[in-house]
């Protein structure tokens, strides 16, 4: 566990970035071989670490990740090329918004729901909801699958920092952070908070949907909370060295 193989650089990063893989497809969050989540490796964003092109969540090792350019269109003709819609869609998250240095897009059932409906909104009916009240954007120009041109019309929706899900109508949802723990305790907090909302849709009963300012107190909380994020994943490569994975190789 933990081998670091000569000459393979962001290690650190290429581990947690691999057991993020590993829990989104634990979680069924993954969608068979499609699905990607990127980490910007150099200081303006655009060069980026991002899954193999149709590998398995599940099986994803820290070595196998790939490092693309965004500024190198070259990268498609490649032996390693990624997906050309995770070129589309990454290649411009990355290249076209700084702040956003980790980038996991998946169409989780619960937030794809969400995403379906067609007042795509998150009521803050409980905690988990409440941590992104006012905190998400929602697409609702779906024009296919995500290539470039795509890609720049949702990159150019990220301009508030303050939101960093993106609910892709028609689509998945989008979430973006500052490193691999914080995005995917995002996006796990998010389909969570998804969950909640369309089971309590379905009871049919009226909702109890919490006053703006409770809501906005509670988020504010959440954000400040000590290292949630840094623990919970350290948590999850605890579990899974505990189990024998190869993740971390």
């Amino acid at each position: 566990m933990n081998r670091h193989p000569q000459n393979m650089t962001n290690w650190a990063e290429r581990v947690d970035l691999a057991a993020a893989f590993r829990w989104t497809a634990r979680l069924n969050m993954h969608e068979g071989v499609a699905n990607h989540i990127s980490l910007a490796i150099n200081d303006d964003g655009t060069r980026f670490l991002m899954n193999p092109n149709q590998m398995h969540f599940s099986r994803i090792k820290a070595s196998d990740l790939i490092t693309v350019d965004a500024n190198d269109p070259e990268t498609l003709a490649g032996p390693d090329a990624p997906d050309p819609t995770a070129w589309g869609l990454h290649g411009g998250i990355h290249r076209l918004v700084p702040h956003a240095r980790c980038a996991m897009h998946v169409h989780s059932i619960f937030a794809t729901v969400l995403a379906s409906l067609k007042d795509s909104h998150l009521p803050p009916i409980d905690q988990n909801c409440c941590t992104f009240f006012n905190r998400y954007v929602i697409d609702e120009g779906y024009g296919g699958l995500a290539f470039e041109e795509e890609s720049a019309r949702c990159a150019a929706q990220f301009t508030d920092p303050k939101k960093k899900v993106m609910i892709m109508g028609n689509h998945g949802v989008l979430v973006i952070g500052a490193n691999a723990a914080e995005t995917f305790n995002r996006l796990y907090y998010f389909e969570r908070a998804c969950e909640t909302y369309i089971r309590a849709l379905q009871t049919g009963m009226e909702l109890r949907v919490l006053p703006g300012e409770v809501a906005e107190k509670t988020a504010q909380e959440l954000e400040s909370y000590p290292e949630q994020d840094v623990r919970h994943l350290a948590e999850l490569k605890a579990i899974l060295d505990d189990e024998g994975s190869d993740y971390a190789n």
